[in-house]
């Protein structure tokens, strides 16, 4: 057999000059913005020359660019390995929704290796319209544009996954081992924020986040913790999803209690791990009062966690149906817009 995979992720920046086009890809999307073309192509526009000066900010505090990529390339590389290793002839391939390599890039370089299996994997855990559906409707346009044969298959989410639980966990008890003997510590499970209509459309995003907070604490069984899941990275007006990351810091602060922020939705750092949790938000927690503040690492390209992507990619190219962490569908039917929609929790 003959398999590529193809892993989606968002994709960031890759200099101070990318930074306006890439904010326009963002912001074009139907997923984030769902406005007919004519209307959301300028309002993307007019959005991304806004934010563009912030945006910069931000990136030169990481170096003048997303590391995304590069931790991307370190996961496809070990996966593409660890596939290898169990005697799998097989390549794996990245494409990114906002910017290089696009979809419609990576699709011609699948085409050009002819696999008998393509797999389909996001590296968003929790499935979204907003992150998952976007890619993969993407990638359709771009798998038909290059005229790409063979069978090919998807990995819908997988959110209580043994292999990421596993390293979320893992990681998380590494700096449990720095805690103050003094202190008594909160867990922050912060995932990418969503507007609350999002969710209200049926979107499980939110109800996944919390599923797999909930197998990460329960690897903690004999260590009782006191947690939350909570949201950062909000943008515009619109009323987002809560409690929100900060207001978590100032109750933290309020209590004298230490935090412990663990990325749950992110599975490679970035942007929003290196600046707004590190620098942004660690400078909040001391104004807060926060007498300690820790921040877990994400998983990147661990072997627990790239164990689980095999395991999913494995069971993926075997089935005729997209799979999850679980038996077929996982989200209750509340979830219209599940990416297993149509098929029966």
């Amino acid at each position: 057999m003959r398999l590529a995979v193809v892993l989606f992720n968002l994709g960031g920046p890759d200099s101070l000059s990318s930074v306006e086009p890439f904010l326009y890809n963002l912001f074009s999307d139907p997923a984030i913005i769902p406005l007919p073309g004519w209307l959301r192509k300028p309002l993307a526009s007019w959005i991304a020359q806004r934010r563009a000066p912030i945006a910069r900010d931000i990136y030169r505090r990481i170096g003048g660019r997303s590391p995304l990529l590069d931790e991307t390339r370190a996961q496809a590389a070990s996966l593409e390995e660890a596939l290898c290793r169990r005697g799998i002839e097989a390549r794996v391939f990245i494409a990114m929704r906002a910017w290089h390599p696009r979809s419609d890039e990576t699709a011609r370089l699948v085409a050009d290796y002819a696999p008998d299996i393509t797999v389909l994997l996001p590296l968003y855990p929790q499935y979204s319209t907003t992150t998952s559906a976007s890619s993969l409707d993407d990638w359709r346009k771009s798998r038909r544009a290059a005229g790409i044969s063979g069978i090919e298959r998807r990995v819908c989410c997988y959110p209580w996954d043994a292999g990421l639980v596993a390293a979320i966990a893992g990681d998380v008890r590494g700096t449990l081992a720095e805690r103050r003997g003094d202190l008594s510590y909160r867990l922050l499970f912060s995932a990418h924020g969503l507007p609350k209509r999002t969710i209200a459309r049926g979107d499980p995003y939110q109800w996944q986040v919390e599923r797999t907070a909930e197998a990460v604490v329960h690897r903690f069984s004999t260590e009782p913790l006191d947690w939350q899941v909570c949201y950062q990275s909000r943008v515009g007006p619109q009323k987002w999803l809560e409690p929100t990351t900060e207001s978590e810091l100032r109750r933290a602060g309020a209590e004298r209690r230490g935090v412990i922020v663990v990325p749950i939705s992110f599975v490679s750092e970035h942007s929003e791990t290196l600046v707004e949790l590190d620098m942004d938000y660690a400078k909040l927690a001391q104004e807060y009062g926060v007498p300690h503040y820790l921040r877990v690492q994400t998983v990147r390209a661990g072997r627990n966690f790239i164990e689980g992507l095999v395991e999913l990619v494995l069971r993926a190219a075997g089935s005729g149906q997209p799979v999850t962490c679980g038996s077929g569908r996982i989200c209750p039917p509340q979830f219209v817009r599940c990416g297993m929609a149509g098929t029966t929790p």
